[in-house]
């Protein structure tokens, strides 16, 4: 149980102490009060977190809210390359300058709501920036060091919808033409399989499975800190993705003489292919030429999933094809597309029901509709 002790000072103040024990401690921890009110007060509250089992030790709240932070950082081992990178630098650039002298103990709910809104930077980026505060101060949490996440439950911006530009076939083809042969074949393979750029510049020789028309997708490559990284893909899945069959012919040219292991898309200096110099080389004249102002290679991937969707692909092969991670974030994406298909749908049950009852009837004869029309024609 904590005590509370009367104790005045040389100046004849007196002051108003409050000693507890921690569970499992044997030291004891006191804290100073103005007035005895605000010190019975607190051995309250106390002696309730302790008999609750949410008592935190102030003690373990002396780490400022950066060096938490970098702590929690050091020990996610699981993160991409890219992912690491970018964490380390909102920890840098927004997080430390702000909270790198404020105590775990002393983060508050409406300070962080007031940082966040003050943050001159786009919807987007103020969510990466909340997620990465907000994640660590959930591992303190569960450390016991908090005993609630401050972050949680504050107002983020809304993110504005990416109006996506879907090309059609023709289009496709258009696009391929403008951007010669060899960057003709990398917008075909992306209109038609959907990969991710990083999935298609890591992609090898010996994923290519032209008897099946399939590409495993098993690898990444992104850029970290200047250096192309190879390492797993977005959501550490392999994945089979199906091929068209009219690109097998051209890719079996382009990868003609090539070792299993050899990249299937290179730069034009051997190396690997990086999406800025795609499209500072070719994409950009050739989209602008068209009309596709801003038209960037990942629209080739939202093309793809147009195109699969227009052809009669679900949402599941669609899910698999993209490589994401539930049906629902496929649907939250492209399921305004899945409501052009419900004509189609309607069309094609009328189809096989006309076509079935028609098989039916040459089968086992006239049926007892028919023969109520064929008698009701004779009485008339």
């Amino acid at each position: 149980m904590a005590g509370i002790r009367r104790r005045q000072l040389a100046s004849g103040a007196v002051r108003w102490d409050v000693r507890y024990r921690p569970p499992g401690d044997h030291h004891q921890l006191m804290k100073s009060f103005d007035t005895e009110r605000a010190a019975k007060s607190f051995r309250s509250q106390i002696e309730l977190d302790i008999d609750r089992g949410e008592f935190i030790d102030p003690r373990r709240q002396e780490t400022t809210v950066a060096d938490w932070c970098q702590q929690w950082l050091a020990g996610k081992t699981n993160l991409a390359p890219t992912t690491r990178e970018r964490y380390e630098g909102i920890l840098e650039v927004q997080i430390r300058p702000r909270w790198g002298r404020v105590k775990l103990k002393n983060i508050r709910h409406a300070q962080i709501q007031t940082w966040l809104a003050d943050l001159e930077l786009s919807p987007a980026s103020v969510r990466k920036v909340h997620r990465v505060l907000s994640q660590a101060l959930d591992f303190a949490v569960k450390d016991g060091r908090l005993s609630s996440n401050p972050a949680a439950g504050v107002s983020l911006p809304r993110i504005k919808s990416e109006e996506k530009l879907y090309l059609t076939h023709k289009q496709v083809a258009d696009l391929a033409k403008m951007c010669g042969p060899i960057y003709g074949v990398v917008v075909r393979f992306l209109a038609y399989t959907g990969l991710r750029w990083g999935e298609m510049a890591a992609l090898k020789v010996k994923r290519l499975d032209f008897t099946r028309c399939r590409v495993v997708i098993a690898e990444s490559v992104t850029p970290v800190k200047g250096v192309m990284t190879f390492g797993p893909t977005k959501g550490h899945e392999r994945r089979e993705v199906p091929m068209p069959r009219f690109m097998v012919d051209e890719l079996r040219t382009l990868v003609a003489g090539k070792a299993p292991d050899d990249l299937v898309f290179v730069a034009a200096w051997g190396g690997v292919l990086r999406s800025q110099g795609f499209q500072r080389s070719a994409l950009s004249a050739a989209a602008e030429a068209m009309g596709l102002d801003g038209f960037t290679p990942h629209m080739l991937r939202h093309t793809a999933a147009s195109l699969a969707i227009a052809s009669g692909a679900d949402v599941k092969v669609v899910q698999t094809m993209l490589g994401h991670k539930s049906a629902t974030m496929t649907l939250d994406l492209y399921g305004h597309l899945f409501g052009d298909r419900l004509d189609l749908v309607a069309d094609a049950m009328e189809s096989a029901r006309v076509a079935a009852l028609a098989l039916d009837r040459k089968s086992v004869g006239p049926t007892s509709l028919d023969l109520l029309g064929r008698s009701s024609a004779e009485s008339r």
